[in-house]
């Protein structure tokens, strides 16, 4: 894992391999949990038995959004700030939902700094791309950019 001191320091890591977060199951669980705090019940996501008839591979699958949440979780696992007062999430660009997630499978991030740049009050904008990967699948759950600040 990567360890800086000040998020002034994530500047030398742009552009490189920051490697993968561990392994990470989504199960039943986890996903109406998130339907709870969602309000986001559609059957693909909630209803097994309706999925064992009706989807394809005959399973639930994570909502896209599930996934998305859970990359910083994962990032965890690949680098940190040790002296930091405090992050921001800014936003997120370019998310794209390239694969589903269905019950049961591991999942893993792949963060990759793309910039960091220098904001008011002893801070930085990074702007990290994050790839989620499924166990077992060439093309990658969800790809996307997500903008933080974070202050010494």
């Amino acid at each position: 894992m990567l360890s800086v001191e000040k998020p002034q320091d994530l500047k030398q890591y742009v552009g490189k391999d920051l490697g993968v977060s561990g392994w990470l199951t989504v199960d039943q669980e986890r996903i109406d949990k998130f339907a709870e705090a969602s309000g986001d019940h559609q059957w693909i996501h909630v209803d097994v038995e309706r999925c064992k008839r009706e989807m394809p591979g005959g399973k639930t699958i994570a909502h896209g959004n599930l996934t998305l949440s859970l990359c910083s979780t994962m990032a965890k696992d690949c680098y940190e700030v040790t002296r930091r007062s405090r992050g921001i999430n800014y936003g997120s660009n370019k998310v794209r939902f390239t694969n589903q997630v269905p019950v049961g499978s591991r999942i893993r991030v792949r963060p990759l700094i793309k910039s960091v740049e220098d904001v008011k009050g002893n801070g930085v904008r990074v702007t990290t791309e994050m790839t989620v990967e499924i166990e077992g699948q060439e093309r990658p759950a969800l790809v996307a950019e997500f903008i933080s600040l974070s202050y010494a």
